[in-house]
């Protein structure tokens, strides 16, 4: 009696399953035999299982939310394609990566780094669509947000088709260079943000609406902008050889659940932006978004004038009171167009569930995040925690919002509170993930800028 009751609701899932999801689940089981077949031989024991239990979660996840299904396949697909392309074009090793600079899908559509700038253009037309629908038509979803809506699914699919092609380019170059792309900064920042926005068009069709658009693009835009920079700096786009520390199955699960945390926090503090211009006095607004920022510019002069900093820092200061400055500027816009930024927004109850909710997701991957890190840390350096500065600020980023979730559940924190305290999250969870790289150094240093 008790196992049929148990089996039920088992069974009563399976039932409702139609021909598209039975189908979708044969496709991506048949593209996992497949790529298990083709590049078992270059998997150990443990890559093997990640694929593995791949499977089935990708097939759970196109279940759960249908729209995955269409970019799952297409991108798969596009991927073969290339594989294919490159496959036409051997060398002494595999294939020949020069290929893509001479066969026309491969140079402007399907090489890596060909898929990357589509999604960098892609994800900035949706931002400026997006931005667009507030000025444009009527009603919850304009014109201008369904196109804004429809290119960040395409920068996704790009992003997608990027780095599986990016994946397999790796191991066209030598013997052990081959690696899931996910182990330098560049790399992490297209995973971010195709993930963060992908969280925001999960959301937007879970709370109907499209208005977040413009908030949530904003965040991904910056990571777009910071990836473009980097890549002309640095080259960061050349494929690099893995240093022995991330040599390590623990790289393949433990990035990913980050930038699960990482996207979803972003997510939320954008919604808090949102809350705020929605909800607060024009008075609170010119004080928090533009005085805060201003106290930053002015602290950092005083630095730059009174403590005889080295030139090259003193540059390295006014280039961020620079940056600081034009964010100042750009908030100072958004308050002085208010009333058209918010008239098509949630009401704030929904604002506030959807920042809490993503906050929720967030911590939870964040905190299996660490856990995976310090068990890694263990493999590498041979002790599960050395207070190491990425370290140090990964547990002041879980520290932070594990009091915000406690004040939410257990003190009923609400509103304009939550709200603030979660923008704020943002700025220590931007240290965390660059800042640290950028001005400490330590064991995390294969990261620094």
């Amino acid at each position: 009696m008790n196992t049929t009751t148990f089996d039920l609701p088992r069974r009563h899932a399976l039932q409702r399953r139609d021909m598209l999801d039975w189908a979708f689940a044969v496709l991506v089981l048949l593209g996992g035999a497949y790529a298990f077949n083709r590049y078992h031989a270059s998997m150990n024991v443990y890559e093997q299982g990640i694929l593995l239990c791949a499977m089935p979660a990708i097939v759970a996840l196109g279940w759960f939310w249908k729209p995955l299904r269409l970019l799952c396949v297409a991108a798969g697909a596009a991927t073969l394609l290339a594989i294919s392309l490159y496959a036409q074009h051997t060398d002494g090793f595999g294939a020949d990566l020069a290929a893509g600079e001479k066969v026309f899908w491969l140079k402007y559509l399907l090489s890596s780094q060909s898929a990357i700038l589509w999604m960098s253009l892609l994800f900035y037309m949706s931002t400026l669509f997006y931005w667009g629908g507030f000025f444009t038509g009527a009603g919850r979803n304009s014109v201008a947000e369904v196109i804004g809506s429809k290119l960040a699914w395409g920068g996704v699919l790009m992003a997608l088709i990027g780095t599986l092609v990016r994946w397999y380019e790796s191991h066209q170059i030598g013997p052990d260079i081959g690696h899931i792309p996910v182990s330098n900064l560049y790399e992490v920042f297209v995973l971010f943000s195709w993930m963060t926005a992908l969280f925001h068009l999960y959301y937007e069709q879970r709370f109907a609406t499209r208005s977040l658009g413009a908030y949530v693009m904003l965040v991904v835009s910056g990571a777009v902008s910071f990836l473009l920079w980097y890549t002309l700096a640095r080259d960061a786009q050349e494929i690099q050889p893995l240093l022995p520390a991330l040599q390590s199955w623990w790289m393949k699960i433990h990035v990913p659940a980050n930038f699960v945390g990482y996207g979803s926090f972003s997510l939320a503090a954008m919604v808090a932006f949102a809350f705020l211009l929605k909800s607060a006095t024009q008075r609170a607004l010119l004080i928090g978004l533009v005085g805060v920022p201003g106290f930053i510019v002015a602290l950092i002069l005083a630095v730059r004038l009174l403590a005889g900093v080295s030139p090259q820092t003193a540059e390295g200061l006014e280039s961020w009171a620079a940056k600081i400055a034009g964010v100042m500027a750009f908030l100072g816009l958004c308050i002085a167009l208010r009333r058209h930024l918010v008239a098509r927004l949630p009401e704030l109850p929904q604002l506030d569930d959807l920042m809490y909710k993503a906050i929720a997701l967030g911590f939870a991957f964040f905190t299996i995040a660490t856990i995976l890190g310090a068990f890694w840390a263990a493999e590498a350096w041979g002790g599960y925690w050395s207070w190491d500065p990425k370290e140090t600020w990964a547990l002041i980023v879980w520290l932070n919002y594990a009091a915000w979730l406690h004040m939410r559940l257990m003190k009923g924190l609400r509103g304009m509170a939550s709200a603030w305290w979660a923008l704020v999250g943002l700025l220590v969870t931007t240290f965390a993930f660059l800042g640290v790289n950028m001005f400490l150094s330590g064991l995390h240093s294969y990261g620094k800028l």
